[in-house]
This record gives structure tokens, sequence and C-alpha cells, in this order.
């Protein structure tokens, strides 16, 4: 199962959830979206906006085979924790997906230390899935490299 998620930002991820909706009527794994704010509605995939229980959320990443998300840090950090192969599209200014450029930081330094697969360019996002179906990982539990980066990301966020 591919697990899609947005996470809680009050702005859609049209981009992400159009080219998943495509890939999912191509492929034959199960995908299952949290689409929040997006006003596409999927047709070829399981889809909610947001779950009541964070029970409920984390049962969906331990099910997935590959997790492919938002470049969110509280969402990362739950992906990583579970050991599972994860794909980050960055939300991006331009497209109007975020209100600056921010997650694109912390997708590139994921990707630099190897625990994910960034997609920048979303006709790339089918063949990094098929990228990550082939990779293991082992869950992240307490890494000090990677939650240093993610304590000194967050600081800067909240200056």
């Amino acid at each position: 199962m591919i697990f899609v998620t947005v996470g809680t930002h009050y702005q859609g991820f049209e981009r992400l959830i159009k080219k998943m909706d495509e890939i999912a009527g191509k492929i034959d794994d199960e995908v299952i979206m949290q689409i929040g704010y997006t006003d596409y509605e999927p047709k070829n995939a399981k889809w909610l906006r947001f779950l009541e229980r964070e029970e409920d959320i984390l049962e969906l990443y331990k099910k997935a085979d590959v997790i492919v998300a938002h470049a969110g840090a509280g969402t990362l950090l739950t992906a990583l924790s579970f050991g599972k192969p994860v794909v980050v599209v960055p939300r991006l200014k331009k497209f109007g997906e975020h209100i600056d450029d921010q997650q694109l930081e912390l997708a590139e330094a994921l990707e630099s230390m190897g625990k994910a697969i960034a997609v920048y360019d979303i006709e790339k996002l089918e063949d990094a899935i098929k990228k990550a179906k082939s990779l293991k990982y082992k869950p992240v539990k307490r890494e000090r490299r990677l939650t240093n980066f993610l304590k000194e990301y967050l600081r800067g966020i909240e200056r």
C-alpha cells in the first residue's frame, strides 16, 4: 500500500494529489491519500481529508510499503520512525502550496542523508516510487545528525 499525506497545512497540494491520482490509476498497489485542504478529489484512490484520531493515521503509516509526503518536519519524523521508504515532495510557493519554499531545505537535507527520495519535478514521482519500493530502511529513532538538523531547522522557522 502507498500512503500519501499532505499534512494539515491550510493550503492545498493539488500538484501532488493530482499526479498521485494519475499514478494510482496505472498501478496495482492500493493507494490511500490524506488530502487535507486540497480541492481536487482523487478518482483512482481511496482518500480522506483528515483523521480525527492520531492512532488512525499512525496505522496508515505502519501498513504502508511506501510513504509519499510533503516536506513537513512532523510528517517526515513520523514517516521515518516507521522505517518505511519515504518519497518527499516539497510544497512550493510558486504553485501556491506554501507561503515560502522552506520545505525545499528539509527535502534536500533528508535526501543528502540518504533518509528519503526527494522529488522536485512532479513528473518524476512515479519513478521515485518505483525506486522507493526496492529500498529497505531501518526505523529512525534518535539519530543525532537528523535530530540536530531538524531542531536547528525548526529554530530557524521560528525566527
